[in-house]
């Protein structure tokens, strides 16, 4: 079978699954291929050789599987990431973390921080990569998390500013830090999910007890012991309960942020100087 004649059956089969089966094929062959997808228009007469691994990939995402987990890889903030089951695939909203925590960054001209919550180590590597100077420690409570992050700290370079390790929250991180970066699980227990979430993310990185802010609220409490800014992420209909909550912890500089759709998306949280807003 040549590459044109497989594109075409492959766009055929993923119909049902993918909302661009043609776009998702040809990521599929190219990966098969080992080339990119801009080559494929020329190798279009060429044979398919060990076709029965590439039928296999379409079958995989025919079931539903994330296209990253079966490429292993992720854009993110322009770079490409590597992916496993392990970690959360990232998602472009969470661009929108990294820039609100680099724009505190250089507010505070911070140079040591902490992400809760590491994952792929998405988050860390782009800030580490726009900050030279800026060293992180970056926490999870997944090894298999840990591991995926620790081979895009290698992919990156960044093995010496980026320190990977095990544990809640900031159990791990005893020493002082200018800012908690955070992503952490905000869905609430029992939301459905598309398989593709559902049957392939880890849960413990999507799922949130009772309405999904446990752990949002217990992250502002640590920054509010420790008097450092927070920057999180959190659901968009996830305001009001924080609303409700900074009003009973007494904390009146927050902010929210909204993604490109215009939906509540995080908040960053500061202690004695940034001015509350509710915009």
């Amino acid at each position: 079978m040549t590459v044109a004649e497989a594109l075409q059956e492959a766009t055929r089969l993923l119909g049902g699954a993918a909302e661009r089966p043609r776009l998702e094929a040809e990521i599929l062959l190219a990966d098969h291929l080992g080339c990119e997808r801009s080559m494929l228009l020329l190798r279009d007469r060429e044979e398919i050789e060990d076709a029965g691994s590439f039928w296999q990939k379409i079958q995989r995402r025919r079931d539903h599987e994330p296209l990253e987990y079966i490429t292993g890889r992720a854009g993110f903030y322009g770079q490409e990431f590597l992916v496993a089951p392990g970690a959360l695939i990232p998602r472009p909203e969470t661009e929108i973390l990294v820039e609100e925590a680099a724009a505190m960054i250089r507010r505070r001209e911070a140079k040591r921080i902490v992400e809760i919550g590491v994952g792929s180590g998405a988050v860390s590597v782009t800030l580490a990569r726009l900050f030279p100077e800026l060293e992180i420690v970056a926490t999870d409570i997944s090894p298999e998390a840990l591991a995926v992050a620790a081979k895009n700290l290698r992919r990156f370079g960044l093995e010496d500013r980026i320190e990977l390790r095990e544990g809640s929250l900031l159990d791990p991180v005893p020493e002082a830090v200018e800012l908690i970066v955070s992503n952490p699980p905000y869905v609430p227990e029992g939301t459905p999910l598309e398989p593709n979430v559902a049957d392939y993310e880890p849960h413990r990185a999507l799922f949130a007890p009772g309405d999904g802010t446990e752990l949002l609220r217990r992250i502002v409490l640590l920054g509010k012991e420790r008097q450092v800014p927070v920057v999180c992420e959190m659901g968009y209909d996830q305001r009001e309960g924080m609303e409700s909550f900074f009003r009973d912890a007494g904390i009146e500089a927050y902010r929210f942020y909204r993604d490109l759709a215009g939906l509540d998306r995080g908040f960053v949280v500061s202690f004695g100087d940034e001015v509350k807003s509710k915009k």
